[in-house]
């Protein structure tokens, strides 16, 4: 398209075609199907927007695409309801800057994606940023979590939860999100040109991997301190002070530090953080969280169940799965599904055992797993020292600890088959299907001294009822490993909705996932850059610059 004109943007949906499909015949058959409907194609250019795969008859799998329609001239609206086009909003940060001053530079707590993204922003508009996490760096953070992974040693300030790039840096790398916020693909495409393949930016559920979203971390950190950031890793804010003059002391393990303003961008597992929130009569509510297992089986039983003889196509990689049932007595859905991955061991307490999933980009691990998270409301919730919110975070840890012991320490696993959760526990030992959890470091027990009855019992109803949707989820040789905790955050850190500033402490912007605003990597950075943005519109820049 020409660089000085203006483009207009559409969407066209539901663009059906065989799996064979390139990308450019899918954006062929979205101009067919624009024909049909007698629109004509004269300065319209298409490109694929967004890739899904329609999989419900395993004879005839097709994929369904979105294709951006491009027009150097606007679309009549008459025209644009006949081919069922939409507007397309895409759309790039533009911050807009007050008019007061800072008089320190801003930090942000926290490299996990919302502190990422808002850090970049801010240091990419001139406002030097420092950004501290109690964990390494990518490099040391390796380290730390491979030697937890063979020796049972945890490093509680570096782990799979704590250090560069969040508890994402651990997982699937997933890019997946519900809300609809235009930033979104300027997330996508910020990921790519830190290093991210370009096909996250067209698949219906991208993902980057582990392996390769460690180096577009590690790309973003190190472009925040070539555009004047400072990146300081095992530095652990343990207590701040707001000033009389607007600025705030910041108490951390590696001194003190002044800054005009704080991005909040804890992580869920900032637990030891929000208790000195709570002490500091920050406004706190719990929030409902769900708790489970991850369930294991085999990728290529998965593979078969929903692809059947398509299963291995080159075009469509290792089937995922999204189930969910709401009919029983609570909801229960699966959650992170990672094919070709590993279960993880997540902890970030001692004595406390935590279980994710992770797989790498090309997901070609022998097992696909998945937690299966039964919902939890706030009544289940005991308050501790009359506060729901300590008694969210107490309510996780005793599910860990139970964890812990039933694993009998070492931060070995509590496995069982699912054809024991379903039918008595008799000690069975896991046989087609292996855990993959930490090579095998796992112990058989009963998950009924780990989880309330509820969960169990939920967790029954609901694995039953997946075996219906999905042929083989509920085979009696599944595997399942506990206990997975740390699905979100159990509390939300109350702030405004303009300003985005925490009620009452108009310098400091919670934000993200841990501050109870977002559920997945994309929606967290695009949390963080709305926080940023929040910033800049009341302080124009730092006093003296």
């Amino acid at each position: 398209m020409p660089d000085n004109k203006p483009i207009y943007r559409y969407l066209l949906e539901g663009v059906k075609t065989p799996v064979s499909a390139s990308g450019e015949e899918i954006c062929k058959a979205a101009a067919d199907k624009m024909k049909r409907r007698g629109i004509s194609l004269r300065s319209l250019h298409f490109r694929l927007y967004k890739r899904s795969v329609d999989a419900r008859r395993k004879e005839d799998i097709r994929f369904v695409s979105s294709v951006a329609v491009e027009s150097e001239a606007p679309i009549p609206e008459a025209l644009r309801k006949r081919a069922e086009l939409r507007e397309l909003r895409e759309e790039l940060p533009n911050p807009v800057r007050g008019t007061e001053r800072l008089q320190a530079p801003p930090l942000v707590v926290g490299m996990g994606p919302a502190g990422l993204f808002s850090a970049l922003l801010l240091a990419q508009s001139g406002y030097a940023p420092v950004i501290i996490d109690r964990g390494d760096s990518i490099e040391d953070r390796v380290r730390s979590v491979e030697k937890f992974l063979r020796d049972g040693i945890l490093d509680p300030d570096s782990n799979i939860q704590f250090g560069a790039g969040g508890a994402g840096t651990f997982s699937d790398g997933k890019l997946i999100t519900r809300i609809h916020d235009p930033y979104c693909n300027y997330v996508l495409q910020t990921f790519c040109r830190f290093g991210a393949p370009e096909e996250i930016l067209t698949l219906a559920k991208p993902h980057i991997g582990t392996d390769v979203l460690r180096r577009v971390i590690s790309g973003m950190l190190k472009e925040i301190e070539r555009l004047g950031g400072t990146v300081l890793y095992r530095t652990r804010m343990d207590n701040f002070c707001e000033q009389a003059d607007g600025t705030i002391t910041v108490f951390t393990n590696k001194g003190e530090f002044c800054c005009g303003a704080m991005v909040l961008a804890l992580g869920h597992s900032a637990r030891d953080t929000y208790e000195m929130l709570l002490q500091k009569q920050f406004s706190i509510e719990a929030k409902p969280i769900s708790v489970g297992v991850r369930a294991e089986h085999l990728q290529s039983d998965i593979d078969r169940a929903l692809y059947g003889d398509f299963a291995g196509h080159p075009n469509l990689g290792h089937a995922e799965y999204a189930l969910s049932d709401t009919k029983g007595a609570r909801g229960v859905y699966t959650f992170c599904m990672c094919p070709g991955g590993e279960v993880v061991a997540a902890a970030s307490e001692e004595g406390g055992l935590v279980v994710n999933g992770m797989s790498n980009h090309a997901r070609n691990g022998k097992n696909a797993n998945a937690a299966v998270a039964v919902s939890l409301s706030c009544a289940d919730y005991a308050p501790v020292n009359g506060n729901l919110a300590l008694g969210a975070i107490v309510f996780q840890r005793k599910i860990e600890r139970a964890a812990f012991a039933a694993g009998k320490g070492n931060y070995v696993a509590p496995v069982m088959t699912l054809g024991d959760l379903m039918d008595g526990f008799r000690g069975t030992e896991p046989s087609r299907v292996l855990p993959s959890y930490r090579s095998g470091k796992v112990q058989i027990a009963d998950f009924c001294g780990i989880f309330p009855h509820f969960v169990t019992k939920s967790l029954r109803y609901a694995f039953s009822s997946f075996g219906k949707k999905l042929e083989g989820y509920d085979a009696p040789d599944t595997i399942l490993t506990a206990a997975e905790t740390r699905t979100s955050a159990p509390v939300r850190i109350l702030r405004l909705l303009e300003d985005r500033t925490a009620f009452g402490h108009d310098t400091i912007y919670p934000c993200g996932e841990g501050a109870g605003y977002a559920g997945g990597i994309t929606s967290a950075a695009v949390d963080g850059l709305r926080s940023a943005e929040a910033l800049m519109r009341r302080f124009g820049g730092i006093a003296g610059q």
